[in-house]
């Protein structure tokens, strides 16, 4: 087995995405040979050049006879480490490559004093990170048609489209709840993602990314701010489109009760997995970006 780092290349792009979807397909008990949906294959695609591109450090991947048998995404973001993908292929699972690719990334968090993760609920994946060294925070998730019956007046917080002129507002809320702003990585997600929603009054702010139903991160600095962007994060789901809300810890009962109140079903999933923080709230953490 060779361990190496990624590349920027295509070929590359692709390995990780192939292995990604066959290991979580797996864990879900989902058929391998479904066709990926189109426009998620092209995001997985660009996450994983976007990554490799800003983080080359700590993007890697276990090769057995040419074949990329697992791989491993984290980034680095003002002082804190991120893990945003370790995905091995089933037949490869119980040999030790997850826990090396998991050694190889964090390396690349070394003087970080703030991790960040969020894992499945497969028991293997919670034991390397607890004994990795972090904190597992149980987390829910919010999933179903939106009761749009309860979406009633939004109150006199408001909310408007965002764009790549209020990066320093976004990276201002990022470093007050998880001390580190996303940096280059809400360029990604302004090019990839529906919606940037942005809140900014004089009690606070806040903003909120979504894509079709589901909400890919929220950040705010007060609950009330919080809970207005996530209703309107929820209005703006389109018509028959089941919304999804997830990687929720119990610091998140503001996106719960919004969640309960349209209609949605709440279900546990999961870790949010942290080390050196609190879970950050309110905040909705986006898995690829943290």
């Amino acid at each position: 087995m060779i361990i190496r780092q990624l590349r920027d290349t295509s070929a590359d792009a692709e390995a990780v995405e192939q292995v990604s979807r066959a290991a979580f397909r797996h864990l879900a008990g989902k058929p391998q040979d479904d066709p990926p949906d189109p426009h998620q294959l092209v995001r997985e695609l660009a996450r994983a050049a976007h990554l490799v591109r800003h983080d080359p450090g700590g993007c890697w991947v276990a090769e057995q006879d040419g074949r990329a048998i697992g791989v491993a995404l984290s980034l680095r973001r003002e002082g804190l480490w991120g893990l945003s993908l370790l995905a091995v292929l089933p037949e490869a699972q119980g040999r030790g490559v997850g826990r090396i690719l998991l050694e190889r990334a964090g390396e690349y968090g070394r003087g970080c004093l703030r991790g960040l993760l969020c894992s499945s609920a497969d028991p293997a994946a919670a034991r390397r990170y607890r004994r990795a060294g972090f904190t597992l925070h149980p987390t829910m998730q919010l999933a179903g048609p939106v009761d749009r019956a309860g979406l009633v007046d939004p109150g006199d917080i408001p909310v408007h489209p965002g764009n790549a002129t209020q990066l320093h507002l976004l990276d201002s809320v990022d470093r007050r709840l998880r001390g580190s702003a996303h940096g280059p990585d809400h360029a990604f997600m302004l090019a990839h993602y529906d919606d940037l929603l942005i809140a900014d009054t004089l009690a606070g702010s806040g903003y909120c990314y979504r894509i079709g139903g589901e909400v890919k991160l929220l950040a705010a600095t007060s609950k009330r701010i919080a809970v207005r962007l996530l209703r309107e994060a929820l209005a703006r789901v389109p018509d028959g489109v089941p919304a999804l809300v997830s990687h929720l810890t119990a610091e998140q009962e503001w996106a719960v009760d919004v969640g309960l109140e349209l209609g949605l079903s709440l279900s546990t999933s999961g870790y949010l997995a942290v080390r050196g923080l609190r879970p950050p709230a309110p905040y909705v953490p986006n898995p690829g970006f943290l």
